[in-house]
């Protein structure tokens, strides 16, 4: 049972690839419905002093995807970011920023998933309130995917959408290196790793991309 959260000493020996590894360790405990036991009180009051997660996570805000679990991680472990269709914006980036920078952890994992509604809304060309600036962000992978697979380019086509999905989070990847000249520096000098995947829905599985 986990009773004592990661400290500062652990932190600082963690590798980007080990991090990386624990986390698709995780998600196999998860698919398989091996989740560790945890002391959440214990954890509580181990984290009141300080945080020194491991890895941070850009994902949606799909409340088909609860990231914690879905890597079998718990208090103090890792950040979550959450924004519909997992795009960084200045305050992502800011968040990103101070969790590899100040906060220290080895990882920013983009995870994007299967059947987002959001991706299907731009394919869709969807427009209201404010929803419609915000789907404004996924046009440059609905643009990539529409050069990439044959058929109708809306959400009907679910290899489109599918890899519309993985467009999405590979160019939010090189958006963050493009923006973030902290978070590329990091990544150059070997202390992080920026990595993206994609939640199988259907099995509950974590792809690389």
């Amino acid at each position: 049972m986990k009773n004592i959260a990661i400290n500062k000493e652990v932190q600082g020996k963690l590798s980007p690839k080990g991090v990386l590894g624990d986390l698709l360790d995780g998600n196999e405990r998860f698919r398989n419905n091996e989740l560790q036991a945890a002391d959440y009180n214990a954890l509580v009051k181990d984290t009141v002093g300080g945080q020194f997660p491991k890895a941070v996570v850009l994902s949606c805000i799909d409340s088909r995807v609860p990231v914690e679990q879905v890597f079998d991680q718990t208090i103090g472990d890792i950040f979550v970011a959450r924004v519909a269709r997992n795009f960084e914006n200045t305050d992502i980036l800011g968040s990103l920023e101070y969790s590899c920078k100040v906060a220290g952890s080895k990882l920013i994992l983009v995870l994007g998933h299967e059947s987002c509604g959001a991706v299907k809304a731009a394919c869709d060309g969807v427009e209201l309130g404010n929803i419609t600036e915000m789907l404004d962000n996924i046009m440059p992978a609905v643009k990539k995917s529409s050069d990439e697979v044959d058929g109708e380019t809306n959400s009907s086509n679910k290899e489109f959408v599918a890899k519309t999905v993985e467009n999405n989070v590979l160019l939010t990847i090189d958006r963050i290196r493009e923006k973030s000249g902290i978070l590329r520096e990091m990544e150059d000098n070997g202390e992080i790793e920026i990595v993206g995947a994609v939640y199988k829905l259907s099995s509950g599985k974590v792809e690389l991309v």
